[in-house]
């Protein structure tokens, strides 16, 4: 799923990432911001998720930046996986 919304500066990317554990799936919607001026490390695209992971140790919102829209929302996908979530999930029957 993917809806694209502009604002005067930047584009806006909502991509659906579900990720499966033990105990269910739980969904993570991914923002990617597309900014029309690069930041100082000279990238162009933000990810970030709209839940954090890890969150009975260290809670962490996953996020990325990429010189591409492909680059920063696999490095935020990444980070999504790389750590358990710790909250709510959907039953799965």
């Amino acid at each position: 799923m993917c809806r694209r919304t502009l604002r005067r500066n930047w584009h806006n990317f909502i991509f659906l990432h579900e990720k499966v554990e033990a105990d269910g799936v739980v969904e993570f919607f991914i923002t990617v911001k597309e900014y029309a001026e690069r930041n100082q490390q000279f990238m162009k695209f933000y990810a970030e998720s709209d839940k954090q992971v890890n969150q009975k140790t260290a809670p962490f919102t996953p996020f990325g930046w990429g010189e591409t829209l492909a680059s920063a929302l696999a490095d935020c996908m990444t980070e999504i996986n790389r750590y358990p979530y710790e909250g709510e999930f959907i039953k799965v029957e």
